[in-house]
């Protein structure tokens, strides 16, 4: 069974951390590129990996047409994200995701469906996805998703506050975000794809760690990049310069972006050789997606019978 991560308690801002940070773009994409080809996962292997995979997705519906029925075949989904016979073949007893991700005004929705699975429900918040909303308000956001029953809270940053270099501001604002969680799990949504250079993704990084957050996420899907591996590389690197600095693990949440089995391996593979095993398990590793389950459960068919299955005859949730 997996260890549980201690919490991260956060530090003072400590911008010498970061304010020297230089990053080689072009050696940071070579890195990534190489990734694919790495490891050369098959047959077993890979099903491993993508049954690991479905563990650590945060099954995601954050859609303005949502509905608490829509919500309730995505929990659904959640409960037994793969065929019972499949995972019967492949000796699995029980398999869920790692979490459920909806709006505020849906967590109760989410709530229903998932009592009793240890699913938990994950709440979006303050002003998502643009953030552009006055502080109180992004705090009672919070506080509304935790009297529906969220266990945990994916958070906007200011991203105007890291274009400015305004790092005492997003450091406060987001130390009054991790106040306002209190219990629950607060991930903090950068959304990289506007942040502009791999420096400014490093150091709004080592500031949301700083005020306490227990995950760094890429994105909130909903901007015109999303996650990268090159980005994803800058994050995980600086998830353990935080932990040498201060012993706390950490976890890492790419959305956006992956949609293919192929994309859980090679995130899955980054995390490996990047942080290592530990940060192959749910409490520090998440990925946000709505699609991916889709093609991960298509490849355990193939691995299971020997043939794809039509899309028809795999669940959607």
């Amino acid at each position: 069974m997996d260890k549980p991560s201690r919490r991260n308690a956060g530090t003072p801002l400590r911008t010498e951390w970061f304010e020297s940070i230089r990053i080689n773009t072009p050696a940071s994409e070579r890195r990534a590129a190489s990734l694919p080809a790495r490891r050369s996962l098959k047959k077993e292997w890979q099903a491993a990996w993508l049954l690991n995979a479905v563990r650590c997705i945060d099954l995601t519906t954050l859609s303005g047409d949502d509905t608490a029925d829509r919500v309730a075949r995505l929990c659904a989904k959640a409960r037994q994200p793969i065929e019972a016979d499949l995972l019967e073949a492949m000796g699995i007893d029980r398999l869920t995701t790692g979490a459920v991700c909806v709006y505020p005004t849906m967590v109760s929705a989410a709530k229903r469906v998932l009592e009793g699975s240890g699913v938990p429900v994950a709440s979006v918040a303050t002003g998502f996805p643009a953030g552009l909303m006055p502080l109180d308000l992004r705090l009672a956001e919070i506080r509304y998703a935790l009297d529906q029953g969220a266990d945990e809270i994916d958070i906007v940053i200011s991203r105007a506050l890291v274009l400015q270099a305004n790092w005492s501001a997003l450091y406060d604002e987001l130390c009054a975000m991790r106040e306002a969680c209190g219990p629950a799990l607060m991930k903090s949504i950068l959304a990289t794809g506007e942040l502009k250079t791999l420096e400014n993704v490093a150091k709004a990084s080592h500031v949301a760690m700083q005020a306490g957050s227990d995950f760094i996420k890429t994105s909130t899907g909903k901007e015109p990049v999303n996650a990268t591996l090159p980005v994803s590389l800058t994050m995980l690197r600086t998830i353990r310069d935080y932990r040498d600095h201060t012993g706390f693990d950490v976890g890492f949440k790419p959305a956006g972006g992956l949609r293919t089995a192929k994309d859980a391996l090679n995130w899955q593979v980054l995390m490996l050789e990047e942080l290592g095993r530990d940060w192959l398990r749910p409490d520090l590793f998440r990925i946000g997606a709505s699609s991916l389950l889709g093609d991960i459960e298509r490849q355990i068919s193939h691995h299971v019978t020997g043939r794809y299955a039509a899309s028809h005859r795999l669940a959607a949730g």
